[in-house]
């Protein structure tokens, strides 16, 4: 096993992560709590979150830089690092990452205000890994990172030039529990997949009418008996992801397509993908640790 090179954080709203990273980037040892930024008030607050996690491999490793992506670099976080507009590479983050301290420095988010302010902060990071990963993607590729935010990044020349956040996490979760929709599912949330009603909501997104009418089938389906109560989340699922690629794919040659993120998320974009006729994506899980060694390396922090 290597040395110890560089403590990376990925410092999300929920979570925190932290990963000690050897030569080339090699995770040595990961850790993670619940101190995420959204839990979070002051810089006193952030600290002895810092502390409590990783402060043992600081006070052991004093010579060890610290680098740090996501919402702990928002205008809630721990200090706000302004966002870097698009196109932007890595390059152009490394130039304006926030020198917290001596030791720590927090990677800018990014905004792309081509048509309407959208922004991304902890996914600029995802997509530097997955490039460094993958030099492949640099030339033409749309990189998708699903979540409770999904987004859509077009990357071109090894930059990214533009983005579209999606909100398709967050309003599954609100419609399948407080909304009338949740009065025919089972309460406990355990429903067991069902591909079949997955792809049946994909395919619905495919047709002419509005998502809020669209929506209002879930609650039919059930009542009608055309769907039953297990497989109304899983509708529900598949329409909401075939809007949001639908959407993405109208008009538009995406080049390779790459998904990012959680294995279970990411099989479930692939599968409407699929059925949509898209290439098959490639696959990448959390590449937040491979980003921050590349930026790493491009500020000559190691």
């Amino acid at each position: 096993m290597s040395a110890a090179r560089l403590i990376a954080l990925d410092w999300g709203s929920t979570r925190l992560r932290a990963f000690l990273l050897g030569d080339g980037g090699q995770v040595l040892e990961t850790r993670q709590s619940n101190d995420g930024a959204a839990t979070l008030s002051g810089a006193e607050a952030y600290a002895r979150a810092l502390a409590d996690l990783v402060g043992d491999w600081r006070a052991d490793r004093p010579q060890l830089k610290l680098l740090a992506c996501g919402m702990v670099g928002s205008q809630y976080g721990w200090r706000e690092a302004p966002y870097v507009r698009c196109p932007a590479d890595a390059v152009a983050l490394a130039s304006q990452t926030l020198l917290l301290d001596e030791r720590l420095s927090i990677i800018p988010g990014l905004v792309d205000d081509a048509a309407q302010p959208d922004v991304m902060r902890g996914e600029e990071t995802q997509i530097v890994g997955a490039l460094a990963l993958h030099p492949e993607l640099a030339d033409e590729s749309c990189l998708v990172l699903p979540g409770t935010h999904s987004k859509w990044a077009r990357v071109s020349g090894g930059k990214v030039t533009g983005f579209a956040t999606h909100m398709t996490g967050e309003l599954f979760a609100l419609l399948r529990q407080h909304s009338v929709l949740n009065r025919l599912m089972p309460s406990d949330g355990s429903s067991p997949a069902s591909p079949e009603a997955f792809l049946k909501g994909v395919d619905a997104a495919q047709q002419d009418g509005g998502l809020a009418h669209q929506l209002f089938a879930v609650r039919t389906l059930g009542l009608f008996k055309q769907l039953s109560a297990e497989q109304l989340p899983d509708y529900l699922s598949g329409l909401l992801i075939g809007h949001e690629i639908a959407s993405e794919l109208r008009g538009v040659t995406p080049g390779r397509i790459a998904l990012v993120g959680d294995p279970a998320l990411c099989a479930r974009y692939a599968q409407a993908l699929a059925h949509l006729g898209q290439p098959q994506p490639l696959l990448l899980d959390n590449t937040a640790p491979a980003g921050l060694w590349r930026l790493a390396l491009t500020m000559n922090l190691i």
